[in-house]
Parts: structure tokens; sequence; C-alpha cells
């Protein structure tokens, strides 16, 4: 059945919106953050205004219905992903999620000798914590580059890269480029080498289904916020074998067993890892926002998606000046356009389209490596998703060629 798109983008009222120009929003920035449909801010505002209390804490009206609440969240958002609720630990986004994984897992694990390979498309979120386990632990850390002629990884350098490896990091679907990895392959090839497997999930989720168990991946980073959940939530699925092998990441509250002037005995599984007063109401906006994905063939969705950002890339390219990073023709391709102008200016030419109503995002993307090997400092990019229309992106390549004919 066909999606349509005029009752989705009916859920999102933000879509509604005219800005202070006078312009009609015209939301191109999804792959930063997706919008959030009525039903998660009902549901949000639901808890506050009616039962918001701490959950795991007492034993009041509140307070359990709080607990229910949560934990039915975890039990939605994992079955969403095609796992368990005891494999799925809340976070703040993919950022923490990551960051769990090294200070949880590598750094009980891993030590001076040991390798951590990474790619040039990886978020800073991907870069960063391995830099800094490199300097407290001593592991040494390996980049596969990217073909910049395909904007693809190079497949070849991978398999010389994971030699050894104790760990191999990688991104689901470059945030810059769009295009997604080999990820099945690469699971694989890690795996008969030895290493576990941590996927970044961020870009992802919102373009497929994500099946956990199925996908065999030992670590997956989500955030929620990138599909249509709210900011300040994610999670990292384990495999059990895994967790098994974690220490604590963040102590305090919640994670304990018992804790008495001579030391702490700590909680097991999930639980260890959830330190502190629980994420209630992002935990439950992110369950309806799950709830209002289900209802669609997530298939169908990419292709949406896809159709609308092939359509605009190959316009774009019709435009002198103009150049695509990325190959947003692809059919694994996420819907994110990044694009140049040869005379206009990144910040400039973001803030001529925002004159015009287009929200699109400008910078180096938190993926400066990734820039440094395509030669440029920034893009723009354009990225799309279920709410967005081929009528926008008709108004959008209309009103960059007048942008470009009047400034370039």
């Amino acid at each position: 059945m066909a999606l349509d798109i005029e009752d989705i983008r009916a859920d999102f009222p933000i879509l509604a919106r005219t800005l202070p120009n006078g312009k009609r929003l015209v939301y191109f920035d999804n792959a930063a953050t997706s919008q959030k449909p009525q039903c998660v801010i009902d549901a949000m505002s639901e808890y506050y205004e009616h039962y918001n209390s701490n959950a795991h804490r007492a034993n009041h009206t509140l307070a359990d219905e709080a607990t229910t609440a949560l934990e039915g969240a975890r039990e939605r958002i994992s079955s969403y992903f095609g796992t368990s609720p005891d494999q799925m630990i809340y976070t703040s986004g993919a950022t923490e999620a990551i960051n769990l994984a090294a200070y949880g897992w590598a750094r009980e694990n891993l030590s001076e000798g040991n390798v951590v390979v990474l790619t040039e498309m990886e978020h800073h979120a991907d870069i960063v914590p391995w830099q800094q386990m490199s300097v407290d632990n001593g592991i040494e850390v390996r980049y596969v580059p990217i073909d910049t002629a395909s904007f693809t990884l190079d497949m070849d350098a991978f398999e010389v890269a994971i030699e050894g490896a104790s760990l191999v990091c990688v991104v689901h679907t470059s945030n810059v480029l769009g295009v997604r990895n080999p990820i099945e392959n690469i699971i694989e090839m890690s795996h008969a080498a030895g290493a576990r497997v941590l996927i970044d999930c961020a870009q992802g989720a919102p373009h497929e289904r994500i099946d956990f168990d199925s996908l065999g991946a030992d670590f997956v980073a989500i955030s929620a916020h990138k599909m249509a959940g709210p900011t300040g939530i994610g999670c990292l699925l384990v495999r059990r074998d895994a967790m098994a092998e974690m220490g604590p990441f963040m102590t305090g509250g919640s994670m304990i067993k018992r804790v008495s002037t001579e030391g702490s005995t700590f909680q097991e599984g999930h639980a260890m890892f959830e330190t502190g007063t629980p994420r209630i109401a992002e935990a439950i906006g992110w369950g309806a926002a799950v709830e209002w994905l289900d209802q669609f063939d997530m298939r169908e969705v990419h292709e949406h998606i896809n159709d609308i950002a092939s359509w605009t890339a190959s316009r774009m390219r019709e435009i002198p000046g103009i150049r695509i990073y990325g190959d947003p023709d692809r059919e694994d391709s996420s819907g994110a356009v990044s694009f140049l102008h040869e005379d206009i200016q990144s910040q400039d030419l973001a803030l001529l389209l925002d004159e015009g109503g287009f929200a699109v995002r400008t910078g180096h993307h938190c993926a400066q490596p990734l820039m440094d090997a395509l030669g440029v400092p920034s893009t723009n990019r354009a990225s799309f998703w279920i709410y967005n229309t081929m009528g926008e992106a008709e108004s959008f390549v209309q009103y960059l060629e007048e942008v470009v004919d009047r400034f370039a």
C-alpha cells in the first residue's frame, strides 16, 4: 500500500509552521533530527500531567505507573529492534551508547597492543572515545579509507585492517554521504577475524528496520531523536555474551545491589549500566514513536525518501557550480544530499536557503576526518524523511536555482 504522505504530515504539527519571514517551513534537516508526531508529544505530556514520579523507587500509585510505563517502553522498543529487553540498555543517545561500549566493554577487555578498527566515515562520537582509549589504554586505532571516486568504503583496505583486530566500529549509514555500508559483510568478515563489532545505527534506524538478533553485531548504538522520538534518549543493544564481559560505565544509584563503607556490589545485566534517575518521559516518548513507525513498511518509507533524494540530486547537478558529495542515486542511499557551490560559501548559502523557508544543515557534520578525505571544510546537506514531498523538493531546486542565478 502506497504511503499517504499528506495523512502522515498531519501527524506533525510543526510542519504547518510559518517562519517569522512569512515563508512556510520546509524541513530538510532530518539527518540531524527528525520532527515528532503528535502521539509522541502527547505521550510525554500525559506522563508529566498525570503520573510524573520516579521509577523503580517507591510503592505508591504514581511510582508504579511510571515504572510500568518505563519498562513497557523498553519492551516495545527492544521488540521493534528485533531483540529482548534484557539486551537493551537505555542511554542518552548514540553518543553515550558508543562511550558505554568503549568504557564498559573495551576498557575492561582491551589493553596495549589490541587493535580497534574505524573508518573515515565515522561520526566524531565513534572516533574520539577510541582516540582517548588509545591514550589511556595504549590500544592501536586503525582507519579504513573511503574511495573518493565512489564515496564508498574501501573494502580491500578494510580486509587488511581487520587482521588482528579486537573490535571493529563502523557506521551503518554515513550522515554526510548517505552511503549505507555493507554491514552484513563487515560483521561476517570481522567475526571471522576474531573481532567484536559495533555498528553506529543513528542514521540507519530511521531508514530501515534494524533486527539486532539476526544482524549478528555485538553492539548497536541508536538515537531516538532521528526516528520520530524525543531528544535525550537512545540505547545500546548488546549481545548477552558481550554484556557479560562488561563492567560499570557510570556508578551511583540504581545500578547497585548493596553499598557499605567497605565497598559496593552491582546489579547484573542491563541494570548495571542504567545509573541514576531513568529517562522516563523520554523512554515513554520513544515507545510511542516506535509504535507510530511500526504501522509502516520501512522498505516503502525508504523508497519514498530515496526517490526524492535521487530526483533532487539529479536536478541539482544541472545547476552551474553545484557539486554533490555522495551518490543519492544508489538504491541503499539514505536520502542525504550533501553539496557545495563553487562560488557561494556554505554558510552564506544556508542563510539564503533559510530566507526561502528551507532548513538544511551546514558544517562539518561532526565528521571532520571525512571532510579531510573529501578535501573540503564543510558541506551543505539536505536530508529527507517520511513526511517530505516531491513538491517540497521541486520548490527547493527552483529556489536554489534562483539563489545561484542571483549570487554566483
